[in-house]
């Protein structure tokens, strides 16, 4: 499954999957011609978003989601204490 952003030529995503209750955020796409303008990061914190609003914790997986973590302390509460960046 993925959370998806596409324009008329290409789409952007992060896959993700349920796993041991949690949301396990896997890999992030961007194509070439996109990237740059910030969907990374907006599918990322839609992601962190879609995990509070449905009580999940997150997994990261993804390197780019690790990043991000780093760079948002305040999504670290939302994290599985046993897989996190």
């Amino acid at each position: 499954m993925r959370f998806e952003t596409t324009d008329e030529a290409d789409t952007a995503y992060l896959e993700y999957r349920f796993y041991k209750g949690n949301l396990a955020l896997m890999h992030t796409l961007v194509p070439e011609s996109r990237k740059g303008q910030g969907l990374a990061s907006a599918l990322a914190e839609y992601a962190f978003r879609y995990a509070s609003e449905h009580n999940k914790k997150v997994m990261v997986y993804c390197p780019f989601v690790a990043a991000y973590v780093k760079r948002h302390p305040e999504v670290k509460d939302q994290l599985n204490k046993d897989y996190h960046p």
